[in-house]
């Protein structure tokens, strides 16, 4: 039986429901206006102030010019490339780090894992950084991108408590009976730890995926940059390489980029959001 609410209760739920009608338009706002810039002739939106909800003279010729600039379709092959070796390198890493600090006998489990958790609030900076790569001979190639930047240690930890989170008795069992570690760890660990997986990877995978700085640092030639410093290039530089034809300031372009460069994340990240709640609880908490 439904009890009926009192007047205070009602007024909670119409006060409720509207702060949370602001927070959604709050956070959707952003991406819808952009989307809605895409669609809107340049001239329009360079004079337009305010509010803007539907596109101004729809037009689809920012993306069209998007699509035909060679450079658009080179960064992002550059940057799936970049994301399948780095998401690879960068889990198998991970995972071999967070397994190796999850067991219990290690010999000065305790003193290292301090040297590591050192490194996440203490860096040796970006000329030093630069200096290692450079040393190594990774400076202006795609491995300078993938290398130095293998391993998280937020993420280790992350997947390390995840891992400590699994019942003892189950990996013991499994070495009495004759199994070593690398078939505990693959038939044992992983299948558990399959949502704190799905976290980790779309962790490093946005990181991968949004990252420019390095890239705009290591790499000159043009031709090797990820999508996301060419996006800055055209971005911060107007340089348009003949896609503007006179717009004012390419501003439609430049929406059009930024959806074309954020569409592919956000279709995936669906998939793993059921994952996400979950896999961050079970590695951030140890019972």
């Amino acid at each position: 039986m439904n009890r009926k609410m009192s007047k205070g209760e009602k007024v909670f739920q119409v006060i409720n429901y509207t702060l949370l009608l602001l927070l959604i338009f709050v956070c959707i706002y952003p991406m819808w206006y952009v989307v809605v810039c895409s669609f809107s002739d340049s001239w329009a939106l360079m004079g337009h102030r305010g509010i803007l909800l539907w596109p101004l003279k729809f037009t689809v010729v920012a993306y069209e010019r998007v699509f035909s600039n060679e450079l658009i379709w080179k960064g992002y092959t550059n940057t799936i490339v970049l994301l399948a070796v780095g998401l690879f390198f960068q889990m198998i890493m991970t995972i071999l780090g967070a397994y190796f600090f999850s067991r219990p006998n290690v010999l000065y489990r305790r003193p290292l894992m301090l040297m590591i958790t050192f490194t996440m609030f203490f860096g040796g900076g970006l000329i030093p950084t630069y200096l290692n790569i450079r040393d190594f001979n990774l400076d202006g190639t795609m491995w300078g991108l993938v290398i130095p930047f293998c391993i998280s240690t937020f993420n280790m930890i992350i997947l390390r408590t995840s891992f400590e989170s699994i019942p003892s008795s189950l990996t013991e069992a499994a070495q009495i009976d004759g199994a070593s570690h690398w078939t505990v760890l693959w038939k044992i660990v992983l299948p558990l730890s399959k949502a704190t997986l799905a976290v980790i990877a779309l962790y490093y995978g946005v990181g991968t995926w949004n990252s420019w700085f390095w890239a705009t640092v290591l790499l000159r030639d043009r031709s090797k940059l990820p999508l996301q410093a060419i996006l800055r290039h055209i971005i911060v530089s107007n340089a348009m390489d003949g896609m503007d034809s006179g717009m004012p300031a390419s501003e439609s372009i430049k929406y059009a980029a930024i959806t074309v460069a954020t569409v592919p994340i956000l279709c995936v990240y669906p998939f793993l959001q059921k994952y996400f709640t979950q896999g961050v609880m079970i590695g951030a908490v140890k019972e």
